[in-house]
């Protein structure tokens, strides 16, 4: 996919990787950029992209019908939903219900409903074009947080299902799995266990970079560091050599132990 004269549709959109895809798609000369959030600094991004704001809370399924509805009354098309969105949460299994239910929303239904609302469209037309942001924790898992990383198995493996069910239909899907991003996020080590994670993390705007370049090429996964690659080889070559990897990271990390 190129992106001019696109209209796209970012959730998540008011900072982080969503302000710097809004940016970057914008720049790339799409037809119109719709930010999502429920931040009120979306609309700073959206003057700042000529780009409209939308003010939207993904978990809440009529917010996110209203809108697909409202993009497609005043631009006729969504050609790209970005389903960005996402939140962290330290712990393992006893990690409150809340913390759960939070990640479980925000990570995995949010990118439900809008696949609820966005396809039927998509579908009639016969293209369309989804990004989901996932989250190398979908490949891999994400040490201190059992939430983030089952909820972005959970992403990942919704995207695979899309893509299979309606690639045929015109239907593209593309996968973003990063691992450290400079952003809110990662600096509140809001997943738990991420520090580690800074000393090779790329800046918003890099992983926009690598989003341009895996849609030009119609790419499923999107791996702005390419060694994630290389780590899921890995694991799906030699499972319990990586699960024995990944608990010698998580010891010298000092990173969340089960509990006694």
């Amino acid at each position: 996919m190129q992106l001019r004269n696109k209209v796209v549709v970012v959730t998540g959109g008011a900072n982080g990787i969503g302000r710097a895809l809004c940016r970057r798609f914008a720049a790339e000369g799409a037809r119109a950029v719709i930010v999502a959030d429920i931040q009120a600094a979306a609309a700073q991004v959206a003057s700042e992209v000529g780009g409209v704001a939308i003010q939207t809370n993904v978990t809440h399924e009529p917010d996110v019908i209203r809108l697909v509805e409202k993009t497609l009354n005043d631009f006729g098309v969504i050609d790209l939903f970005c389903s960005n969105a996402g939140v962290g949460a330290q712990g393992g299994v006893e990690a409150s219900d809340q913390d759960w239910l939070k990640s479980w929303n925000v990570n995995v239904m949010a990118h439900v409903y809008a696949a609820r609302a966005v396809l039927p469209a998509m579908l009639a037309r016969g293209e369309g074009y989804l990004l989901q942001t996932v989250s190398a924790a979908g490949l891999l898992t994400q040490l201190g947080s059992a939430p983030y990383a089952v909820t972005k198995h959970a992403a990942l493996a919704l995207a695979e299902w899309i893509v299979i069910t309606h690639g045929d239909r015109g239907i593209k899907v593309s996968a973003l799995c990063p691992q450290g991003v400079r952003t809110d996020m990662l600096r509140r080590a809001e997943f738990g266990g991420g520090a580690f994670l800074l000393d090779t993390a790329l800046e918003p705007e890099q992983v926009a970079d690598e989003v341009v370049k895996g849609l030009a090429q119609e790419r499923f996964l999107i791996l702005p560091h390419p060694e994630v690659a290389e780590y899921f080889r890995r694991k799906a070559t030699d499972y319990d050599r990586w699960l024995r990897g990944m608990r010698k990271l998580q010891a010298s990390t000092q990173v969340l132990k089960a509990p006694a």
